[in-house]
């Protein structure tokens, strides 16, 4: 997923501005008389009078937003046409602070903009604007048009239609269907007044004061109230993103399963982070769901227990370390090997050439020692400065954890950040050539991403080989509710290649000695029913052991109201055979407000 970042907050109020860069240049029909609203916005993504001037379009101020660079006010017609398909409200942006109140009918004379949020390059459909605006008050405290109620009878089944193959694949120029797809439903009620009820919190309350919820409780709800995205073409259709027109003091901080009761109104927008939003001037009231962090159960005496966790750019300065120990050591039950991802270099996004990450590490152990946990020993092998991604100057890289009064590690000489691990056969077994090593650092897969780390176990007697995974991230991919449809995952390409690697070497393994016990884990970035997870477990080499967990339960991460995989454990044929495993998704992060990483951790129980 896109990392957060500081410019994410100053960028959630610019939904709306403004600039050359970013505005669609249609030509466009004459100027009419007398136009209306509906006019403005006509019946497709794109105003016919996209880069004109207008005079004396009327309507009634519906709400104002006085913050920000994206200060303005939203105009709707009170006089509806009846056409469903053309949304009778507008933004008008002003640049300063808008000098009219809600419930004055004024006319409005500017230029028509189309304004794509986060620019072109994101593929992000544009928001229909009215700008450089002259504003003639005709009257005050006027009643404001009645919201659209949007429920799970209004919004359609089906998500989008497909893209213009003559327009490479936009739909911006198609004829609205609000009828037929979610996407031109909520399209045809851009800059309009909205309002929503009773609706379930899907994604948490993050620190920008944004929340998603369902106005269809029923659709693909998880055990614990969100909803899951199973599929490219099942993209819960009553997913809606919630900011408020107020104090962000005052917005709810809700977690997944809690309930916004009563009526939430304001005008519908369309911004860079989850594409249509209920801007709200009023919120309904926050009723809780009783969400409780998870506990796993604790493995036997005989059981191997394998765990993969994203503890999201760890370093040395962060307040999380306590948390994390506490996770570590009570939810996760202290398994005995952990893979630990996102573990930044002693002094995190500091960039001045610093790859040792033992302060980070040593950091953790201290503190689950501490919880009441074991004296984890750890193995790692530091990247070449600024080459795997990430945070610029954090060296981020996967990190094994594991209890060595429990399971020990093979230490074999030879690995470091730029020679291949292999695997040769000694005595009829397979062997690492070294333990730990990196799976083809130099391969032009692997380019500014984490490459994945390799190390041999052995438990009771029996050897286990791990490989710790992070592979490239989905930043640069379209978004579900963008221009393009279906949106292009660009990103793919680079994760093909890395899944390709990761399985050729579980393949060696398996060609070596066919009855292995071989894992590979981590964050993955991909769903479970994607192409990345298809070719990592090839022809049987590895299969996702996430997929023996109910459908309902299949989730790792929550973004923009849809429940999904990213991280994965997934398993070689002799552990999975046996059907003598426990698979547990632990949700301990990404279902709350107070997360402390955006990732819950796997675990996986077996018997070797």
């Amino acid at each position: 997923m896109p990392s957060r970042s500081s410019a994410r907050l100053a960028a959630l109020t610019v939904a709306a501005v403004c600039s050359a860069a970013s505005t669609v240049a249609l030509t466009s029909p004459a100027q009419a008389d007398s136009l209306r609203i509906h006019d403005v916005q006509g019946t497709t993504r794109v105003s016919p009078y996209a880069g004109q001037k207008v005079a004396d379009v009327p309507g009634i101020v519906t709400a104002t937003r006085t913050y920000g660079s994206s200060r303005g006010f939203w105009l709707q017609d009170p006089t509806p046409d009846d056409n469903p398909a053309t949304s009778e409200g507008v933004f008008v942006f002003t640049s300063s602070t808008p000098k009219v109140a809600v419930g004055d009918s004024v006319t409005v004379s500017g230029t028509v903009s189309e304004y794509v949020p986060g620019g072109a390059a994101t593929g992000n459909q544009s928001l229909t604007e009215i700008t450089k605006p002259t504003i003639t008050t005709v009257s005050t405290g006027n009643a404001v048009p009645a919201p659209v109620v949007i429920d799970a009878k209004s919004v359609p089944a089906e998500y989008s239609p497909a893209g213009d193959t003559a327009a490479s694949g936009s739909v911006n120029g198609l004829a609205l269907q609000p009828s037929k797809y979610a996407l031109d439903y909520y399209e045809s009620l851009e800059g309009m007044n909205v309002q929503v009820a009773d609706t379930r919190v899907v994604t948490a309350t993050d620190p920008y004061s944004e929340l998603w919820v369902t106005v269809k409780p029923h659709e693909n709800r998880t055990r614990r109230g969100g909803s899951l995205y199973a599929s490219y073409d099942d993209q819960n259709t009553g997913r809606l993103q919630v900011q408020s027109l107020g104090s962000t003091a005052d917005f709810p901080v809700a977690n997944v399963g809690d309930t916004l009761t009563g009526t939430t109104t304001g005008p519908m927008d369309y911004n860079q982070y989850g594409g249509y939003t209920l801007v709200a001037s009023q919120l309904g009231t926050l009723k809780s769901g009783g969400l409780e962090r998870e506990t796993t159960k604790k493995q036997s005496r005989s059981e191997l227990a394998v765990a993969t966790y994203n503890v999201e750019n760890l370093d040395p300065s962060d307040a999380t370390f306590d948390k994390h120990a506490a996770a570590i050591v009570n939810n996760l039950q202290s398994p005995d090997v952990v893979s630990l991802e996102e573990i930044q270099d002693n002094n995190g996004a500091t960039d001045d050439g610093t790859v040792d990450a033992s302060a980070t590490v040593d950091k953790l152990i201290d503190a689950i020692v501490a919880a009441g946990g074991p004296r984890y020993d750890w193995r790692s092998i530091n990247p070449v400065n600024d080459q795997d991604g990430g945070e610029p100057g954090g060296n981020i890289r996967q990190v094994f954890l594991f209890n060595p009064e429990r399971v020990s590690f093979v230490d074999r000489a030879g690995g470091d950040s730029t020679t291949a691990v292999g695997v040769t056969k000694v005595h009829g077994k397979a062997q690492l050539t070294a333990s730990p090593g990196r799976i083809a650092p130099s391969d032009a897969a692997w380019t500014s991403s984490r490459k994945p780390l390799a190390g041999e176990f052995v438990f009771h007697g029996k050897t286990v080989f791990v490989i710790a995974n992070h592979l490239n991230s989905k930043g640069g991919d379209q978004g579900l509710t963008a221009q393009y449809q279906p949106p292009a995952r660009s990103s793919e390409i680079q994760r093909h290649a890395q899944a390709t690697l990761v399985n050729a070497f579980v393949k060696n393994i398996l060609d070596v000695q066919k009855n292995a016990e071989v894992i590979a884990l981590g964050d993955m970035n991909d769903f479970d029913f994607s192409d990345t997870t298809k070719i990592l477990q090839g022809d049987g080499e590895l299969w996702s052991a996430i997929q023996s967990l109910p459908r309902s339960e299949r989730y790792t991460y929550d973004y923009q109201g849809n429940e999904q995989v990213l991280d994965q454990i997934l398993v070689s044929p002799a552990i999975r055979r046996g059907c003598d495993f426990e698979y547990d998704s632990v949700h301990i992060n990404s279902e709350f407000h107070d997360q402390i990483s955006d990732h819950d951790p796997q675990v996986l129980r077996f018997r070797p």
